[in-house]
């Protein structure tokens, strides 16, 4: 476990702060600006989707939807990487302040989850003081907000700098996360499956094609590159196994963990990965001229 988090911890690193140098040799503009509005705004809209169809699909209760729908408006950091990695490969240089579209996409969703409770549930979210505080100081959100910022005042410069750190292993380390956040994606698969009815396994291959689009139409409008696109449609299609199941502990105690970690972890996550990033730059390569 303190491999795994030494090796998330520098991946996001690694991510921030190219992201970062990326904005400082690009400049902030419009386009950042209503970048950054976008993703907080899918942020909020997709788990209301995602309840509804939920609710439509499942005999979940409104706490369980809800809690699950939350995770489908965050996104999964990984992914992210996984992603930014594969349009490289391609020969595509995304915009690098999508870093910073991720970082803002974690806090609208949890919201619009406890929202959604409010709004539809018999009972209230358990909106604490401290509730809000932990989600915007969520361990994974300042590591990749700081090292962007990190990376944007220093630029070029802090990138020659630490280029052998951040550049050469990078591929290596992203290997060996990968391989075991797969390792617990099956763990998790086999000790769930009470709980996987084949309406919820159904959901989770769909509705990260549902964000996806949704993504499309938000990087095309928007003016995207071809990488851009394919990760702005990333974003909305991932689902949160990291920041939004420790904010539901704490916000909706009542919802059952096994449930919405499955979904993302376990069904989800590895659908990102094999079929849906594929699928999201041949689309975005399609429609862009990329």
């Amino acid at each position: 476990e303190a491999i795994a988090k030494g090796l998330s911890i520098y991946l996001l690193f690694a991510i921030g702060f190219k992201g970062g140098v990326s904005v400082a040799d690009h400049g902030v503009d419009t386009t950042l600006v209503l970048s950054l509005l976008a993703g907080m705004v899918l942020s909020f809209l997709l788990p209301v989707l995602a309840y509804l169809l939920l609710r439509g699909m499942t005999r979940l209760s409104t706490i369980d939807a809800a809690a699950v729908a939350g995770h489908y408006g965050s996104i999964s950091i990984v992914t992210f990487v996984a992603a930014t990695s594969v349009a490289r490969s391609a020969g595509l240089n995304p915009e690098g302040y999508m870093v910073a579209v991720a970082a803002v996409m974690e806090a609208p969703a949890i919201l619009s989850a406890l929202w959604i409770v409010a709004r539809w549930g018999k009972q209230s979210a358990d909106m604490e003081d401290g509730l809000i505080p932990e989600i915007l100081l969520n361990g994974s959100i300042v590591l990749l907000v700081g090292a962007f910022a990190i990376g944007w005042i220093t630029g070029d410069e802090g990138m020659q700098m630490v280029a052998p750190f951040i550049v050469g292993p990078f591929q290596g380390v992203l290997c060996l996360f990968l391989l075991d956040m797969g390792l617990i994606a099956g763990r998790g698969l086999r000790e769930a499956r009470s709980v996987l009815t084949p309406g919820l396994f159904v959901f989770g291959l769909i509705m990260p094609l549902l964000g996806a689009g949704f993504g499309l139409v938000a990087g095309v409008l928007l003016g995207l590159s071809t990488g851009g696109v394919m990760l702005f449609m990333t974003l909305a299609a991932s689902a949160s196994y990291i920041a939004v199941p420790a904010a539901m502990r704490v916000a909706l105690p009542e919802a059952n963990p096994s449930i919405y970690l499955t979904l993302s972890l376990g069904i989800t996550f590895p659908f990102n990965l094999t079929l849906g990033i594929p699928i999201y730059l041949a689309i975005a390569t399609a429609l862009t001229g990329g």
